[in-house]
């Protein structure tokens, strides 16, 4: 039972006899009337339990952009209805407080009558969206009061990741175009693929001639290389309590899941395989291996569900999971954070395990909060901030030191830079051979 603002306007009118002959007789009376005509009201009023109710999740969408779900109500009694409905959500679903679009509206149905109404949603997280109860109000034309009902409708909707260095990607294909033959390129060493013969000229490495083909043409023959395709990729995102924390304007692991979207189209795109791991104590997602003809929506899909957990990274068995996707050498990126007792203690002992078989990268998320940190220094609270910011950087170029002398290589940016520098690591190796 719910009471409406007539019954309240009810009860001020019953309170002027009252005012005017305040005795207990005159109070009993009034307050038998009000509980009468709010009985009377109630019981003529239809039960919202002979409603219909069907709910219509829109598309998916990536993190940022605008969906809606309709909501169908069918009177399936024999009396009109007159309702008040209110189509909730969960708050991170965004849905507007006020309009035609938002989750309150009015409806009066005939028998058999049905009505459509559609709610705007703008999620503010990623994942995946679910409804809440849809809450009736059937009154009578009266108003006085109002039945109740909050139904289950399950719904939801599919929140993509917002993927915003997807705005590097072309670029970045450009390079690697350029670098796999409509631009030749000139590389040494083993490890690559032989892409042509041509005639040598001044600057050319004299280790890259061909002595037969030199002899057959009477000419000065070098062979031309190309990186190497067909390559495995195995990118690792530590989902672990280390990528909780807040960077900027979202999560580490936010961070992450756009460094790994960025690199894997990339690597997919130039023709390399690619597997895609979410680990902390254990493995939680995998993709792969992708193709090229493989849609970025598979990976998206495989890491929306994945957030952070206050759980300790296990990399002997992420490492071990690694060791058994492949056998052949491949390059493995762990995007984790620079923390230095989880490095000492945890990856350090299994890092000799995956670079004695793989090349191995390490990217981390660099809080920009720390520069600013590290220039305001006008007050004695700044001066230990600042002194505190100053050391946890000149941590994380020690560890980026200690890790480039075990022969890993590392990209330490911003959120925001982390993505495309990730990616340019990817084509330094490749352009080098040293995948």
């Amino acid at each position: 039972m719910a009471l409406t603002w007539r019954f309240l306007a009810l009860t001020v009118l019953a309170g002027v006899p009252v005012a005017l002959r305040p005795h207990w007789t005159t109070i009993a009376v009034m307050i038998g009337v009000l509980l009468i005509a709010g009985l009377l009201d109630w019981l003529l009023s239809p039960s919202p339990l002979r409603v219909g109710l069907q709910r219509t999740p829109g598309p998916r969408i990536r993190l940022g952009g605008e969906t809606h779900a309709v909501l169908t109500v069918r009177n399936e009694g024999k009396r009109t209805l007159r309702l008040t409905v209110r189509d909730a959500w969960a708050p991170s679903a965004g849905a507007a407080a006020s309009g035609p679009e938002s989750t309150r509206f009015s409806a009066q149905l005939r028998r058999d009558e049905s009505h459509e109404h559609r709610t705007a949603l703008t999620p503010t997280r990623r994942g995946l969206l679910r409804a809440d109860r849809v809450t009736l109000r059937s009154r009578t034309l009266v108003g006085l009061v109002a039945r109740q009902r909050s139904i289950e409708v399950p719904a939801s909707i599919t929140v993509l990741p917002p993927f915003h260095s997807r705005r590097h990607l072309q670029s970045k294909l450009r390079r690697m175009r350029e670098l796999e033959g409509r631009t030749a390129v000139m590389l040494k060493g083993a490890g690559t693929e032989f892409d042509s013969l041509r005639e040598y000229v001044r600057g050319d490495d004299v280790r890259a001639i061909d002595w037969r083909a030199t002899a057959r043409a009477q000419e000065i023959m070098v062979r031309t290389y190309r990186p190497e395709r067909d390559r495995r990729v195995i990118i690792v995102l530590d989902s672990s309590r280390l990528s909780a924390r807040r960077v900027g304007d979202g999560t580490a692991f936010d961070a992450a899941i756009e460094s790994g979207l960025l690199l894997a189209g990339l690597a997919a795109g130039s023709g390399d395989r690619v597997d895609v791991l979410a680990a902390d104590a254990r493995v939680r997602a995998h993709a792969g291996p992708l193709g090229r003809q493989a849609p970025m929506d598979t990976l998206m899909h495989t890491l929306t569900p994945v957030f952070p957990e206050l759980l300790e990274p296990d990399w002997e068995d992420i490492a071990a999971s690694v060791l058994r996707l492949t056998s052949h050498r491949s390059l493995v990126v762990l995007v984790t954070a620079l923390d230095t007792p989880t490095l000492t203690e945890d990856l350090l002992p299994v890092l000799p395990l995956l670079t004695r078989r793989h090349t191995v990268a390490i990217a981390s998320v660099a809080d920009p909060v720390l520069e600013e940190m590290r220039e305001g220094r006008y007050s004695t609270t700044q001066a230990y901030r600042a002194a505190a910011a100053e050391r946890e950087l000149l941590e994380s170029r020690s560890l980026i030191h200690a890790l480039s002398g075990l022969g890993v290589h590392s990209v330490h940016e911003s959120p925001e830079n982390l993505p495309p520098a990730l990616a340019d690591l990817y084509i330094a190796l490749k352009a080098s051979g040293r995948m």
